[in-house]
């Protein structure tokens, strides 16, 4: 039964991706690690590659969030003209 499937997959819990804040804490972590400066050459390269990875990921939330602003905004905006 095809149908049962999916709903088994429906109630099974996804994995979601961490949040901007989230994210933020973690690169303030790996900042702290760096500047410690306790960790092998690997390990360092290690956390340099993550932060950079971060760093990315953050860049691209924000864009999002960026963007669904300027939506809300220019609704707003529509909203002022029609009012006047």
């Amino acid at each position: 039964m095809p149908g049962r499937k999916a709903k088994a997959q429906a109630n099974e819990p996804q994995e979601r991706s961490p949040g901007i804040e989230e994210n933020f804490v973690r690169l303030e972590e790996i900042i702290k690690e760096l500047e410690a400066g306790e960790h092998s050459l690997e390990e360092t390269f290690a956390g340099y590659e993550e932060g950079m990875k971060l760093v990315k990921t953050l860049s691209g939330q924000i864009d999002k969030v960026e963007k669904q602003i300027l939506i809300l905004s220019e609704g707003d905006d529509d909203e002022r003209e029609g009012n006047i």
